[in-house]
């Protein structure tokens, strides 16, 4: 749940071009660790997403995935030591969180937060407004938002409570896909949006997320541990993340393997190489793997 802050009067709604890209260079990322103390958690991401493509990042526990997440987000905790995030050329890393959000990058929450006091209708028409430039048409915003709750099999009920307040796991979820489908970002990054679902609500969730990948417009980053969502979500290329970088990369059947045997092999040596292979030193763009 990234919220953009509603645009001054008299700019326009940033348009989308043909196509969009995002691109990461050699980002380095610390965090707070013990009171000023600070720890590195990526150590050299290098990544391109195109509109229309979906890449899903594995790896272990605490290898930095989220703190990739977050990190693109903006969140005031990870402070970026090193590397560039550009968006369509624009210097992602420079813009406050509400800009990068009306730039069009979003970011679904592994643990989305309560907003008490603010209903869910209230919360994401005032998003749409933000992303759009005018408030929409009241009467065409309640069909909208009436319409894609159904698509995600919410009750109209949910539209007048608290934003995330008293919600299960699977209801904050299905809500973070419903602000996905309304905004219609360029950039979505979505952190182990499968995480705490059970079978029917990870269907539900993964049918919204494949109607924003549908229109081609989007590009994806889905981070998970486990290769269940990506039954229903085929991913076009699949990284392996390991001590804060990109150490492998593949089609969807990386996904398989991963699933088969883990990730032992690229944790051994301390992660100093994968399978044999030399750890990627340049960036890691769409394509075949090639083998030292």
């Amino acid at each position: 749940m990234t919220v953009p802050a509603t645009r001054a009067s008299g700019t326009t709604p940033a348009t989308r071009a043909s196509g969009t890209t995002l691109e990461i260079r050699g980002l380095t990322v610390a965090v707070e660790a013990d009171g000023a103390n600070t720890k590195e958690i990526l150590t050299g991401v290098d990544l391109t997403i195109r509109s229309g493509e979906t890449h899903a990042i594995m790896g272990p526990n605490g290898s930095g995935k989220s703190t990739l997440a977050y990190a693109i987000a903006g969140h005031p905790k990870y402070t970026v030591t090193g590397g560039t995030v550009t968006l369509d050329g624009e210097d992602v890393l420079a813009m406050s969180v509400d800009e990068r959000a009306r730039a069009g990058v979003f970011l679904a929450m592994q643990y989305p937060v309560e907003v008490p006091g603010v209903s869910v209708s209230n919360f994401l028409r005032s998003a749409a407004t933000a992303m759009r430039g005018e408030a929409p048409k009241l009467r065409l915003w309640v069909k909208e938002q009436k319409e894609a709750m159904s698509r995600l099999e919410m009750d109209p009920a949910f539209s007048e409570r608290s934003v995330n307040e008293g919600f299960s796991g699977g209801e904050k979820k299905r809500h973070e896909i419903l602000q996905l489908e309304l905004l219609q970002p360029k950039i979505a990054v979505l952190d182990e949006t499968d995480s705490g679902l059970d079978v029917d609500a990870l269907r539900v969730v993964s049918e919204g997320i494949n109607r924003v990948r549908a229109t081609g417009d989007t590009g994806v980053l889905l981070i998970t541990h486990y290769t269940r969502i990506l039954n229903y979500i085929k991913p076009d290329f699949v990284h392996v993340f390991v001590k804060g970088r990109i150490v492998d990369q593949g089609g969807p059947e990386l996904a398989d393997e991963l699933e088969a045997n883990g990730y032992a092999k690229y944790v051994g040596a301390e992660g100093a190489s994968a399978g044999g292979r030399a750890l990627p030193t340049g960036p890691v763009l769409p394509g075949p793997v090639t083998t030292a």
